[in-house]
């Protein structure tokens, strides 16, 4: 455990607790650090890297490109560093996260294998008291929540599962030592983000590998590749431009045109013309597109996106491909999407998913056709059928973006509990603050960008705009910080606004993005859908205005 408080005395103060040392909290110490302030950071891990040192299940890649996912605040740091992939997968991104630890010296004030356990703010001297589950407690006049969007994995209330007497794992709390699946049969339950990239390397690796499957998913083709040194070297000649047209853009991702010279405006200053829409194509033109580009086309077409009608053409397209891809029809059948529209939840990357099923040692559990009945001490009962396994995997996704806050007692102004404020949803200001909690922000909170854009890029845009924030109370003597209450029924309203006529509220969407996988999770829109850019000339605004919607006291 690092020495960054004494450990032998009951009360550590500080200018500054961040909990959390992922991404967001080791750029958060560095920034702190330039203050001049003080800070403690606590993390439950025994090493740094958050969700790439949770995620460790057999095939973890990250789904935006290496030299896109990575730290823009220091130049030294992205010309040193060289990603091997197009798109690395999660050793490589942790070892980044430790040379950056290594490089900034980071290690010396985080607190490891420490949890949080409660957040008390005291109004009589504005200060936070955060308590740890090994029993120190740490004073501070601002708290800063860097615990992660996707931190805390979600295991279903499945009957049975404590019955299990095989090796059980979750793929978001992954072993340090790869468990051996050589000649075992495993089992693993879920489809989304995490079940598609582990089973083709768990079909590779077990005896047999059976996946019970809840609901198909639409995925897109990696195209992942060794990353071409002329390619990194002609990006690090250009990363200023780069970075400065990923903070203004939707997404922070540039993906294919990072490299191509941006379009010039029409000399007569009127808008570009829009890229086609899927229903500007005649139907010989819209199948001659998915046939060259595959099952991932449909992102080519922004109006999938908003207009249902070609929304509905472009799943039709999408379960095309996969009859192509799938031998047997009636596999192909069962993994074919038709319950929901297509972009309403996570777009999932895929790495040979479709073709894992035509290997003689996958079976594909419907079960929506076979309901699982309950897990056995040998395996899983479904309908009609007793499976034997040796090894069950649970892929079922995270309590996504207010469960790590929500599991902590986090307590405000007179003894108001957060989870108890958010019990109709999380409410905030920008993602960053919630009224009645002064001092305390969240970094890529929800009402921000954060799982619907580069994350990296979205962490590093808080985390300026809290340093700034900081920085701007010290040097005006201001005690406090909080939003109004109409600050944030306006930006609530507002995150609901831009959100509506997209397929992500669509009626029959339910995603975690809305809570829909979290039993009794209030259903609420999370994250904010109005681009990055969009939001970052907002949040400028409002520090540029006196920090508009906020209360300085």
């Amino acid at each position: 455990m690092a020495d960054a408080a004494t450990v032998d005395q009951s009360v550590n103060d500080v200018d500054v607790v961040v909990v959390g040392a992922g991404f967001a909290g080791m750029y958060m110490l560095h920034r702190l650090r330039e203050l001049g302030l003080s800070a403690v950071v606590i993390e439950a891990g025994t090493d740094v890297g958050g969700t790439w040192y949770w995620n460790r299940y057999p095939g973890a890649r990250c789904d935006v490109p290496s030299m896109e996912y990575s730290y823009s605040f220091s130049e030294e740091l992205q010309q040193e560093w060289q990603w091997t992939e197009l798109m690395s997968a999660q050793p490589e991104i942790l070892e980044y996260a430790r040379h950056v630890a290594d490089r900034f010296d980071l290690r010396r004030d985080i607190l490891f294998e420490t949890k949080v356990i409660a957040a008390d703010f005291d109004e009589d001297d504005n200060r936070w008291t955060v308590t740890t589950d090994t029993g120190q407690c740490h004073r501070a006049r601002w708290c800063i929540m860097a615990t992660g969007c996707l931190s805390v994995p979600n295991v279903p209330n499945l009957p049975g599962l404590e019955r299990f007497e095989g090796e059980l794992y979750h793929t978001g709390d992954w072993p340090k030592v790869e468990p051996n699946l050589t000649a075992k049969r495993v089992g693993i339950i879920g489809t989304g983000s995490s079940g598609v990239q582990a089973i083709p390397v768990l079909a590779q690796r077990a005896g047999h590998l059976t996946v019970f499957q809840r609901s198909p998913v639409y995925t897109i083709p990696a195209n992942n590749k060794p990353l071409r040194p002329e390619t990194a070297e002609a990006f690090k000649e250009r990363y200023g431009e780069i970075r400065q047209r990923q903070r203004v853009s939707v997404t922070g991702i540039l993906g294919p045109t990072a490299l191509r010279e941006p379009r010039p405006k029409p000399a007569d200053g009127a808008p570009r013309a829009a890229r086609p829409g899927l229903l500007d194509l005649t139907p010989e033109e819209r199948q001659a597109v998915f046939d060259e580009h595959g099952h991932g086309a449909f992102q080519r077409f922004a109006d999938v996106y908003r207009d249902p009608a070609a929304n509905a053409i472009a799943c039709e397209l999408f379960r095309q491909q996969i009859r192509k891809l799938v031998h047997d029809p009636l596999v192909a059948e069962a993994l074919e999407p038709r319950d929901y529209p297509l972009a309403c939840k996570r777009q999932v990357i895929d790495t040979g998913y479709y073709e894992t099923f035509n290997r003689d040692n996958v079976t594909l559990v419907d079960l929506r056709r076979q309901p699982l009945l309950e897990i056995t001490a040998q395996g899983v009962r479904v309908d009609g059928e007793d499976i034997e396994l040796d090894v069950l995997v649970l892929a079922t996704g995270f309590d996504a973006m207010t469960g790590a806050l929500e599991r902590i007692d986090i307590r405000g102004r007179d003894g108001v509990l957060l989870r108890d404020r958010w019990v109709g949803g999380p409410r905030t200001y920008l993602g960053l603050q919630v009224e009645g909690f002064p001092n305390l922000f969240t970094i890529t909170g929800p009402g921000s960008p954060s799982v619907l854009s580069n994350v990296i890029v979205a962490i590093e845009q808080h985390v300026e705009w809290i340093a700034d924030c900081l920085g701007h109370l010290m040097e005006h003597g201001r005690a406090t910080i909080e939003p109004t209450e109409g600050a944030v029924e306006q930006w609530v309203a507002h995150v609901n606004e831009v959100a509506e006529g997209t397929m992500y509220v669509a009626p029959d969407c339910n995603s975690w993005y809305l809570g829909s996988n979290i039993e009794g999770k209030a259903r609420v829109f999370m994250p904010y859908v109005g681009g990055l850019g969009r939001y970052r000339q907002r949040c400028d605004e409002i520090a540029a205005n006196g920090y508009e919607g906020f209360v300085l006291a």
